[in-house]
């Protein structure tokens, strides 16, 4: 029996449905080009290609690349933020975490977001985007909250959670209420939900990592993943403990550094970071599945599809810095989508999208083993046969590789001898020379794509780290709470003197009573700054101690230190600084270059070019060549031919021919730009707008948004 719907019948209607669902189902296998000729999702698209189809500026006529405009913000220091740009509104995010609104051809503000007399200690990489008809929207954060602001106005949406904001604590697990939880990076929109990066503690007590996504009209969770796995949930017997979401001591697996969506398929690619507390896994042993991994996930609902992990019971902070490009490849003549993921260790691993097939063999081989105790170090590590790394690694050098500029060579020497430079040596008692450092090659910048060519660009770091581990119990004993208190949280960045580390842009914390107040540091302390975890777990006691040891009130030996207890049962070993190796001049010590970058064929997995990327100022005066110098933050490439990027430490703005990776162009910015620009057009004008704000890396504060364009 038939059931008849009008003149049809049900067989040409299911008939009508099949070829309809097949045609949808090819679509899938081979994506629509985008034009790519806007910039309203961080990085350009949702595939994160840092890609524009723009052309009006073109390598004839970068002479004439001027500034256009540029606005200066209330507030001084870091903006890594990316730009974004919807109906010809410009949005960005100032180093006070103030979400502003500017006329994007004039700079201009529109409106400004932000409590105009609380300084937010932190730092934003962008904001959403979200549109449905006349409902214009922009999600943002600060601290733990999620916000919806109309785009037009700046004025949060009521009906948005409570009265505009939601807690991104709302759907973690229970340990995530009192502790530190905020987002550096925008959210993935995908329809009608916002997926959210989240970052966390890296110590011990951090919550786990829950890859969370929220509806974005009314704020509520739509669903979540559990990167740490429930027991019985699949990857819970890789922790050692099957119940290790209830455990007191670890958690994260974060993703912190963005993600992708495939708008065609609905898949959501999910980089995620290292379990804590990092350093040490004795009290984790395992795989530590889904740490460290690249997750593929059902954007509407959060089911897992595939994964891959990059490095094994991470004890090295190994986690992926950026946000996964994805581009079509070809191979044996055939088109596939693929994802590529660039890491801190200068390994771009490529995978078929869908089947998370690698699209180069990967090779598991031995590494060595822990010596501390309680440690167990995974036995292999996963390593890519193509392409090569893009950064140097530490056992590729010898002693030719030490800097030729170092005055204190043998000083130099004598480290390098005792140093363990085996790639994935594990912390130890004994220094380990870390290269790429603990930053990595790649950066949270990330990397940008010929999307539809299967070509990749990178900028990256060569600057060597000293890992070194201690006894707990020697590092806070006999010390009373304050100092006690310092070792656990602070020392570790800003050495135990208080000195800081400059060059690694860790601040002296010596008469800082001299230039903060108490209040200003405590919001520090609890709420982080710049890429410094902030410690809202600590108890009040203890933070009160604290402050009295750091603005030197503390009397000398008289306190007990309640914290060395804790310390010492939880992590028997605690890591001793994010120290560079560096020469007696600050300079690093291995030869250049200390900054690269690259153009890699992922089609063939061989390198287009490779180039030292940025300058050092003193060297450079004496006449010697381009050593290339820190970076961070990423570039953007042209469908005609032109790479921008600024990143470098130097401050300059910078053009390159995207095929030879010759400089064709550049600008010295009023302040380094630690960001990625963001290409656009109004009115029929192009332009390319980056963040200038300085102060990482010991630089000089900068305030301003600067765009250029050319002259008529």
């Amino acid at each position: 029996m038939f059931l008849k719907i009008g003149r049809l019948r049900m067989p040409l209607l299911l008939l009508s449905f099949l070829v309809f669902t097949a045609c949808k189902e090819e679509d899938k296998k081979t994506p629509s080009k985008s034009p790519y000729t806007s910039w309203s999702s961080y990085l350009g698209d949702s595939g994160r290609s840092h890609y524009s189809t723009l052309s009006q500026i073109t390598p004839e006529n970068l002479n004439r690349l001027e500034v256009a405009w540029s606005y200066e913000a209330a507030d001084w220091g870091q903006m890594q933020m990316n730009p974004i740009i919807a109906d010809s509104l410009l949005y960005g995010v100032t180093a006070a975490m103030r979400v502003v609104a500017l006329n994007a051809a004039t700079g201009k503000e529109v409106w400004q977001f932000g409590d105009s007399v609380k300084v937010w200690h932190s730092t934003s990489r962008g904001v959403s985007y979200w549109e449905r008809g006349n409902d214009q929207r922009i999600l943002c954060t600060r601290g733990p909250d999620l916000y919806a602001l109309d785009a037009l106005t700046g004025k949060p949406i009521p009906t948005f959670g409570n009265n505009g904001k939601v807690d991104m604590r709302t759907g973690m697990a229970e340990s995530a209420k009192n502790n530190f939880v905020i987002s550096n990076t925008p959210g993935t929109i995908y329809k009608d939900l916002i997926v959210m990066p989240l970052r966390l503690s890296e110590g011990p007590s951090a919550p786990p990592g829950d890859i969370i996504a929220f509806n974005v009209i009314t704020g509520a969770v739509a669903w979540v993943f559990h990167t740490i796995p429930a027991k019985g949930e699949s990857g819970s017997d890789t922790w050692g403990d099957t119940n290790v979401r209830n455990s007191d001591i670890v958690g994260a697996a974060n993703n912190w550094a963005g993600m992708a969506v495939d708008e065609d398929t609905g898949i959501l690619y999910v980089p995620t970071g290292s379990a804590a507390p990092d350093f040490y896994g004795g009290v984790r042993k395992g795989s530590n599945l889904y740490s460290n991994s690249l997750l593929a996930l059902d954007a509407a609902t959060g089911t897992y599809l595939w994964h891959f992990q990059f490095t094994h019971h991470d004890i090295w902070d190994r986690d992926p810095p950026a946000p996964p490009n994805l581009l079509i490849v070809e191979k044996e003549g055939k088109k596939i989508p693929a994802v590529a993921q660039v890491t801190k260790q200068g390994y771009v691993y490529l995978f078929d999208r869908k089947t998370g097939t690698s699209l180069f063999a990967i090779e598991e081989i031995p590494v060595p083993p822990s010596s501390l105790e309680g440690e167990e170090a995974w036995p292999t590590q996963p390593f890519p046969v193509k392409p090569a790394p893009f950064a140097r690694q530490s056992s590729d050098l010898t002693e030719d590789d030490l800097s030729p500029y170092a005055e204190n060579r043998e000083e130099l020497q004598t480290f390098f001898k005792k140093a363990d430079k085996r790639i994935y040596a594990p912390p130890g008692l004994d220094p380990v020379l870390l290269l790429p450092g603990y930053d990595g090659a790649a950066e949270w910048g990330g990397a940008a794509s010929d999307p539809d060519e299967g070509i990749l660009y990178v900028n990256s770091n060569e600057m060597p780290r000293n890992l070194l581990m201690e006894k707990a119990e020697e590092a806070v004993s006999g010390l009373p709470m304050g100092e006690g208190i310092y070792k656990n949280y602070c020392a570790t960045c800003h050495q135990a003197n208080k000195q800081g580390i400059e060059a690694s842009g860790f601040p002296s914390l010596i008469d800082l009573q001299l230039r903060k107040e108490k209040k200003e540091v405590l919001e520090i302390v609890t709420q982080g700054k710049g890429m410094m975890t902030g410690f809202p777990q600590i108890p009040k006691e203890e933070q009160e101690a604290l402050l009295r040891f750091l603005f030197d009130e503390e009397v000398k030996h008289t306190v007990t230190n309640t914290s060395k207890k804790s310390t010492v049962e939880q992590v028997p070993f605690v890591h001793k600084g994010y120290n560079k190796w560096l020469d007696s001049k600050g300079l690093p010590a291995i030869s250049p270059p200390w900054g690269t970058l690259h153009a890699i064929d992922l089609n063939t997995g061989e390198y287009i070019w490779s180039i030292p990327f940025g300058e050092t100022p003193e060297l450079k005066e004496k006449g010697f060549p381009t050593t290339g110098t820190e970076n961070y933050g990423g570039p953007v490439v042209t469908s005609n031919g032109l790479l921008f990027i600024g990143a470098t430490k130097d401050g300059y703005f910078r053009v390159f021919d995207k095929h030879t990776g010759k400089l064709l162009w550049e600008y010295e910015l009023p302040a380094p730009a630690f960001a990625t620009p963001a290409m656009y057009e109004v009115d029929g004008k192009q332009y390319i707008a980056i963040a200038c704000g300085g102060e990482k890396l010991g630089t000089k504060k900068g305030n301003q948004i600067i765009a250029f364009a050319l002259t008529e």
